[in-house]
């Protein structure tokens, strides 16, 4: 579900609308079962779906997907301060995003605004790492 809000989101912004063909080619998955998700996901009331016409967010809907990109950004910016190549962020971030509590995410948004206004302590950091 993450993963649909989060491309739907990300193409109306890009496009202004959003259309199963589209996240169909996104997500790498036929447009079937996004089609299905759709339905879901509307009758969920995260989404208003008209066959034909497209997708839009709900309120709802957009701000679950508003959390999901920034739960990603902020993983991706982390692993970044630790210069990770970005193939193996990638990953990682896909693994992690739909694991992580939002305990967990304040603790890392704290860590990460350390490390990015101490550029003494980020050192130290990359030092023990290359050991």
């Amino acid at each position: 579900m993450d993963d649909y809000l989060e491309q739907i989101l990300h193409l109306i912004e890009e496009k202004g609308y959003a259309r199963p063909v589209d996240v169909s080619k996104r997500l790498g998955i036929s447009q079937a079962s996004v089609t299905n998700m759709l339905q879901r996901l509307d009758a969920e009331g995260l989404v208003k779906h008209e066959k034909y016409r497209g997708t839009a967010l709900t309120e709802e809907g957009r701000h679950i997907a508003q959390a999901i990109i920034d739960r990603h950004e902020l993983l991706t910016a982390f692993l970044r301060l630790f210069e990770i190549d970005e193939e193996t962020i990638y990953r990682d971030v896909e693994g992690m995003e739909h694991h992580v509590s939002r305990a967990t995410l304040n603790a890392l948004r704290a860590v990460t605004e350390t490390l990015r206004e101490s550029q003494e302590f980020r050192g130290q950091v990359l030092k023990k790492l290359a050991q």
